[in-house]
């Protein structure tokens, strides 16, 4: 299951841009926590751990607890990051507030097993993926790390589709009404060797017969003298 990751933050007490440019002076990163029928909590964050977060991938599916200073600890995710367009730094933070009892909408990493062993793999083919993560709505308390999908039968054509997943974790896809394509594995690529190749075009022949032409100029001109 998804661990829940726990933030320490400042508190804020203005919005607007003003206030935001205030606390990224003070080295701060400005950010919202929003959400579940409450009023909206302004916030502080070290960029660093802004920053650790962002370089673990997966971010936008993993819980978090930010525990504002002075005030409460609010059960969110990470919504969106807006970043310097120079600089590429993080300037501000969303966070949606969780709701008791609520699903959420979340994107799920796939990861495929035996790989290294798949038949198909080793008779040449290609691991074809057509969905590198799924979008589901999950209960908060039950997010997976990771849908995974077993190549350890997989052969040359077959297709991996959202039935094929080890376990759901009772997340429910938002696409709806199919068993819809995760990955395939596809024939190789055959290159026919042993086609003939393109007779010359009337421009190369030209070319081809510049040459002759050239090296039987100087002996004309011998013959006059």
């Amino acid at each position: 299951m998804v661990q829940t990751i726990r933030i320490e933050a400042e508190a804020r007490e203005q919005a607007g841009k003003g206030a935001a440019r205030a606390t990224r002076r003070q080295g701060l990163v400005p950010a919202v926590i929003y959400g579940a029928k409450k009023e909206a909590t302004l916030a502080a964050l070290d960029p660093r751990d802004v920053m650790k977060e962002l370089h673990k991938g997966g971010w936008q599916s993993h819980l978090y607890e930010v525990a504002v200073k002075g005030g409460s600890t609010e059960r969110c995710l990470m919504r969106d990051v807006q970043f310097h367009p120079v600089t590429d730094r993080p300037i501000h933070v969303d966070f949606q507030r969780l709701a008791p009892g609520s699903r959420i909408r979340v994107k799920v990493a796939v990861h495929f097993l035996n790989e290294e062993t798949c038949p198909g793999i080793k008779a040449g083919g290609v691991l074809n993926v057509v969905r590198r993560e799924v979008e589901v709505m999950a209960d908060p308390e039950n997010v997976p790390e990771a849908f995974e999908v077993d190549l350890a039968e997989a052969g040359i054509g077959d297709g991996l589709r959202w039935s094929a997943v080890k376990d759901q974790f009772g997340a429910k896809p938002v696409i709806v009404g199919r068993d819809f394509m995760i990955a395939s594995i596809a024939a190789p690529t055959v290159v026919d060797e042993s086609a003939p190749s393109a007779a010359p075009g009337p421009v190369e022949a030209t070319k081809q017969k510049a040459p002759a032409a050239a090296a039987a100029a100087p002996a004309k001109a011998a013959k006059k003298k």
